[in-house]
């Protein structure tokens, strides 16, 4: 990934977090637990309703009790996403939900709707409300009518420029979160109704089927001179499957590539200077369906990152090993969406894309015994003796290492660990912690 220069510091009106919040996604109470270990200032999770990601596991008012728990000992955040454009029925509840929110101890929940909003704040005025991305908010005007109406933060469009950042910091005093990682959406955030159209799942209700990923071919009809769209994923997704007709002709050669709409995904590891010089508050990543691997790998370099600049701004390097492991967790190719400039046709993915992560996470450390060098590890992928492996953990600690001898916890020699979660010994060549992870090359 190319690094550009930092032209300029922020000249304008500082108003922000003494230090930048970085806040990760948590599908799932395990995901929460290992994003705030890893280095999140704060999480933000989906309950079981008002959410847009119904595929997601999400959590119950127990499981966020428990979750709130587990980041007051690390001095975190829990935030929760209460982000779809209601319907009439959905508005129905919504008041309970919301006091149970805030009797679980969330800090915050992410909004778009102005009806939940107005709930909320006379409703909850101790629960905090951020404005989603989902509204799409890209001008300081904007920021300000938001701002002027009770909110503290706002959560930018993925849309918004460094420029437009700037503007929104000089002529409003607000918090500004914006996506530094993560899947960019194909059309506006929040304004995409493909999904609804193909396959009848409400995109804005938490049913997006992603659309934009999928593979297009092109036919035109050559009776009326009209130009059809088939998708081989319909067939598998769409309540009726899409068939062409006799006289629909193909405009693509069997050897071309599928169109796609999907685009590259975002990644600012090497912009952290001018994000915080900029005056951004809170640096999001995307990805609450992702892997436990991929939340931990990169909420940890950019905890790294971020305090390296905070502690020492005018010798600040980006290293290295920080984009070689960025790339490790990375199943699209990365960009850096709209910040400086708006992306065109080589921002998008038409060619095959290598949707496999070249790692897999294979263990989870659960003990080390510094006295005879063992770890006892968890098995998450399948692993054997000779294969080269690599342990990191919180702060950067990381080294590679090739598996040894490996037992079960009765002390039986194993040829492979081959069995989900079962527990293991082997010898490490240097200490490790526990939660620390162990991945292997696919």
């Amino acid at each position: 990934m190319e690094t550009v220069a930092v032209q300029r510091k922020f000249s304008g009106k500082r108003n922000r977090l003494d230090k930048p919040e970085l806040l990760a996604p948590a599908g799932n109470l395990e995901k929460l637990k290992f994003a705030i270990h890893y280095g999140a200032d704060a999480v933000y999770i989906g309950g079981q309703a008002y959410g847009l990601r119904s595929n997601a596991d999400n959590f119950s008012f127990e499981e966020m009790r428990e979750g709130v728990e587990f980041a007051k000992k690390y001095g975190a955040k829990v935030f929760v996403a209460t982000n779809i454009y209601a319907h009439n029925e959905d508005v129905e509840g919504i008041e309970t939900y919301l006091q149970n929110l805030y009797n679980a101890g969330i800090s915050a929940i992410i909004v778009a709707d102005p009806a939940i909003i107005e709930v909320a704040l006379r409703a909850v005025p101790g629960l905090e409300v951020h404005l989603s991305t989902q509204q799409s908010t890209l001008n300081w005007q904007a920021v300000k009518f938001w701002k002027d109406e009770g909110l503290p933060r706002v959560v930018l469009g993925r849309e918004t420029s460094f420029e437009e950042i700037e503007e929104i910091k000089a002529n409003v005093d607000i918090e500004i979160e914006a996506f530094i990682h993560g899947a960019m959406c194909s059309s506006y955030s929040g304004r995409c109704v493909l999904s609804n159209h193909f396959t009848d799942r409400d995109s804005n209700r938490g049913g997006c089927c992603q659309s934009c990923r999928w593979k297009y071919d092109l036919f035109e009809d050559a009776r009326e001179d009209t130009v059809w769209v088939s998708e081989e994923d319909m067939q598998m997704k769409a309540p009726a499957p899409f068939k062409l007709g006799e006289n629909q002709l193909p405009l693509f050669q069997e050897q071309d590539n599928s169109f796609s709409m999907g685009s590259k995904d975002l990644c600012m590891i090497g912009h952290i200077p001018e994000l915080i010089d900029v005056g951004v508050d809170s640096f999001k990543i995307e990805g609450r369906m992702k892997s436990i691997h991929y939340v931990a790998t990169v909420v940890n370099v950019y905890r790294q990152a971020i305090d390296a600049y905070m502690a020492d701004p005018d010798n600040y390097v980006l290293k290295p090993e920080w984009v070689e492991e960025m790339n490790k967790a990375a199943n699209r190719p990365l960009n850096t969406g709209f910040f400086y400039d708006t992306p065109d046709h080589e921002d998008h993915i038409y060619e095959p894309e290598e949707k496999a992560v070249p790692f897999d996470f294979a263990g989870l450390v659960m003990g080390y015994d510094a006295v005879t060098g063992m770890a006892t590890i968890q098995q998450r992928n399948h692993f054997k003796p000779g294969q080269e492996i690599e342990f990191f953990g919180p702060g950067g600690h990381f080294f590679k290492q090739v598996v040894g001898e490996i037992q079960d916890e009765e002390g039986n020699v194993l040829d492979a660990a081959r069995h989900p979660l079962q527990l293991i010994k082997m010898k490490v060549d240097q200490p490790v912690s526990y939660f620390d992870m162990m991945r292997k090359k696919k």
